[in-house]
Parts: structure tokens; C-alpha cells; sequence
């Protein structure tokens, strides 16, 4: 897997079905494409490790890249992308 360093620059709510809900966060940089997967990591002040895995990767017609999470990070958080390779 390829890694990147970003930060979180957007979430909105994607969608809310049956009690779960799906986000979807912008980055200031990225590698990953449409149709691409892969995982977001970020270190909490704890210093907990959280992974949250890419499950799509979708663009607006203002061409931002949206990156599908069930977790969302708060805008500001940095992260290591890494995108699964096919």
C-alpha cells in the first residue's frame, strides 16, 4: 500500500439508514481515486491509534474528492491514507 500524509479539510453526512450512518470527509491532499478503498489513520491525544477504512471514494461535480467512512474525523486531523492496491 501507498501512504500519504493529509488532514481533514471537510465531513458531511453521507447517509443514515437503519441506525447507521455513513460520512463522507474531504482531505487537503490525496492519492485515492474513484473506486479506490483503502484506510485513514490518526493518532488520538491519547495517543490511541484509530484506523478508519475508505470504503469508496467518490467526486463531486466540483471535482472534490469525498472519501466514504462510517467514523468520521474532525476537520483538522491528520492522517496517513493508505490505498489498497488492487
Amino acid at each position: 500500500m501507498s501512504a500519504f500524509a493529509a488532514v481533514v479539510t471537510d465531513i458531511r453526512e453521507e447517509s443514515r439508514l437503519g441506525g447507521r450512518q455513513r460520512w463522507q470527509m474531504a482531505l487537503d491532499r490525496t492519492e485515492f481515486v474513484a473506486g479506490n478503498t483503502g484506510v485513514l489513520e490518526a493518532v488520538a491525544r491519547s495517543g490511541t491509534r484509530l484506523l478508519v477504512p475508505v470504503l469508496r471514494v467518490e467526486v463531486d461535480a466540483a471535482g472534490e474528492v469525498w472519501h466514504v467512512v462510517e467514523k468520521p474525523l474532525a476537520a483538522g486531523t491528520t492522517v496517513t491514507g493508505r490505498v489498497q492496491e488492487v
